[in-house]
């Protein structure tokens, strides 16, 4: 199966352009066979937890429609990050969309501190069911959590997606993170962050992929977008690029 963790530079708050931006990326990901593609914690909008109450909204959004399309073409699992509306403050969710069928929001469960003013939390976790693999979803803070990590592994999670939005001087510890739960879980593990912009600072990139005993298979760099396809049957992984945005 052939997995791709998108690293991304959202433009703050334009959920219309970033649309666009995230068709291109799963245009390019079916192009090369790809059967499921995520994005950045918050992709949509950005992480920008002040304007995450104006800016949530829900999954059946008529703007999102397009994933749904694009997902039933293709046959491919798609995952993207906005807020989501709740009768107190919003949650930091993923909408998936999967083909032929109806679109699933996940919501994180693990908060930060930083993140208790803007943010409710999430109850229920989300295993996506492919005819390969389980696949376990988590949002930043949460996939570095061991507990979070173990009970995706106990409802028969083999890999395990990584949705972040996390600053540089993070991603050492990160990494190191990642590849013990790899160790500990016997789990594939497919990471992606944002660059560009967020919250004030910038979005420390280098998504990565681990496999079996905490193998890191690739890493992207820590600035520039691009997409990590994995192959989970042949454990490689490769590189793939879009043409810079329009200014």
């Amino acid at each position: 199966m052939k997995l791709c963790a998108v690293q991304y530079a959202s433009t703050t708050g334009d959920i219309e352009g970033n649309v666009a931006r995230h068709t291109e990326f799963i245009e390019l990901a079916a192009s090369h066979d790809a059967e499921l593609i995520f994005f950045p914690e918050l992709s949509l909008t950005g992480y920008e937890p002040t304007l995450a109450k104006e800016l949530a909204t829900h999954p059946e959004d008529p703007r999102l429609d397009g994933f749904q399309r694009l997902s039933d073409t293709h046959e491919i699992v798609i995952g993207v990050g906005l807020p989501l509306v709740t009768s107190t403050k919003p949650q930091i969710g993923m909408v998936v969309f999967q083909p032929h069928s109806g679109r699933q929001a996940y919501a994180k469960q693990r908060l930060h501190d930083d993140e208790l003013p803007y943010f409710s939390a999430g109850e229920t976790t989300m295993v996506i069911e492919t005819r390969e693999h389980r696949l376990a979803l988590a949002i930043c803070y949460e996939s570095l959590q061991p507990d979070h990590v173990a009970t995706a592994a106990s409802l028969g999670a083999d890999v395990y997606l990584a949705s972040v939005a996390k600053l540089a001087p993070g991603m050492d510890e990160a990494h190191a993170y990642y590849a013990t739960f790899t160790r500990s879980h016997a789990m594939t593990i497919l990471m992606a962050n944002c660059v560009g912009p967020f919250d004030g600072d910038a979005g420390g990139g280098r998504s990565a992929a681990w496999i079996d005993r905490g193998k890191r298979v690739a890493s992207l760099d820590g600035e520039q977008e691009a997409m990590l396809m994995l192959d989970t049957t042949t454990l490689t992984a490769q590189v793939l690029s879009l043409a810079a945005p329009a200014a």
